[in-house]
């Protein structure tokens, strides 16, 4: 069987006024939390081009693919980083989370920024299963924007099992506590246009609370996540982990990591 080691982090944007949480001072702190769990996958959000690149130069398997949110490779990027060694990109692409969703740059429904969600189908080199990974960074300010935007993203990967069956995962920074609507949405416990969600959230796999994810760089873990990672009913979650580990007296990110091994049960 498949097993796949997947993260999603968020990278936070390279901001001078965060003096020495810049993003010039944590380049290696990031390079280190992934190293050290050595996923198969990442699911990024807020990197902006030459962030990628500065990652893309220190870890050596990886390679990413992604554009910016206003096309191109400008602004944040909702990156996908996978193990060349391990997956070939059979196709990826990339839509807006909006009511023009294959219009570069739309924004909906109040939402601060254009809000993306990139995509990418994977073979697994060794076993031959293909699969895909959507990865995305839902809205700030607009509720609408988080709970229409959750639900462009579920028709797209509703869309794609009705063309080929293939399973999917899906990670983020929903900007969504767990009882709000994105998350409940996902978790198949909101009926929406007469059908549910099949995901299943990894954090299932914790007995009690996850913690919080996002923590200004201030670290603890009082409070509740907004970072998740989803899967179709073909996976199965192991093992999930928020890592809240610093490096050299620093956090890599205001987000901490979350890490989850999966196994993909149905050979493909």
């Amino acid at each position: 069987m498949l097993e796949i080691i997947i993260m999603t982090f968020n990278l936070r944007y390279p901001e001078i006024n965060d003096g020495s949480n810049y993003w010039p001072e944590r380049i290696d702190r990031a390079t280190a939390v992934i190293k050290n769990h050595h996923p198969m996958l990442i699911g990024t959000q807020e990197g902006y081009h030459s962030m990628l690149e500065d990652l893309e130069t220190r870890l050596k398997e990886y390679d990413w693919v992604g554009q910016g949110r206003f096309g191109e490779h400008e602004n944040e990027h909702n990156a996908i980083f996978y193990n060349r060694d391990e997956l070939i990109v059979e196709d990826n692409g990339q839509f807006w989370l909006s009511e023009t969703s294959d219009l570069e740059a739309s924004v909906s429904w109040g939402s601060a920024f254009p809000r993306i969600c990139t995509w990418a189908r994977f073979l697994h080199r060794k076993s031959g299963q293909s699969f895909y990974l959507y990865n995305t960074h839902l809205d700030h300010h607009s509720q609408e924007a988080k709970d229409r935007g959750i639900q462009v993203i579920g028709k797209y990967i509703a869309k794609q099992r009705v063309l080929n069956g293939l399973p999917a995962l899906l990670t983020g920074d929903f900007n969504s506590f767990p009882g709000e609507f994105p998350i409940r949405f996902l978790r198949g416990e909101i009926e929406m246009d007469g059908k549910t969600s099949d995901l299943t959230d990894a954090y299932s796999r914790i007995k009690g609370k996850p913690g919080l994810t996002a923590h200004d760089f201030k670290g603890g873990d009082d409070g509740e996540p907004i970072d998740y990672i989803f899967a179709t009913a073909e996976f199965e979650f192991l093992s999930v982990q928020v890592e809240r580990c610093q490096v050299n007296g620093g956090y890599p990110s205001d987000h901490y990591p979350v890490v989850a091994k999966t196994r993909l049960l149905s050979g493909l």
